[in-house]
């Protein structure tokens, strides 16, 4: 990586770096763009995608409707509300 695609970077991302921070920043990009080179030289054909690298100790659940609130319960702390909506202030002219 470049000293000026830092810099490019460093724009896009509204950051400010001095010459010493590019040239560090331009090191620690190069090490992580050599590990992905690794990573990617990885035979991979045949392992299916997953989500979790490790097994999850807690089994997600299934969705279930619970426990529905009713419209005067939802919005009872709104400041302010127009029949079952929240009242909310204009953004947009």
């Amino acid at each position: 990586m470049s000293a000026a695609q830092v810099r490019t970077l460093a724009e896009l991302a509204k950051l400010e770096l001095d010459d010493a921070e590019v040239e560090r920043m331009r090191r620690e990009l190069d090490a992580i763009l050599k590990y992905v080179e690794q990573l990617d030289a990885l035979p991979t054909e045949g392992v299916p995608p997953t989500t979790q690298p490790l097994e999850l100790a807690t089994p997600l659940r299934a969705d279930a409707v619970a426990g529905v609130l009713s419209v005067d319960a939802a919005l009872a702390a709104a400041p302010e509300r127009s029949g079952s909506a929240l009242v909310v202030p204009k953004v947009v002219e």
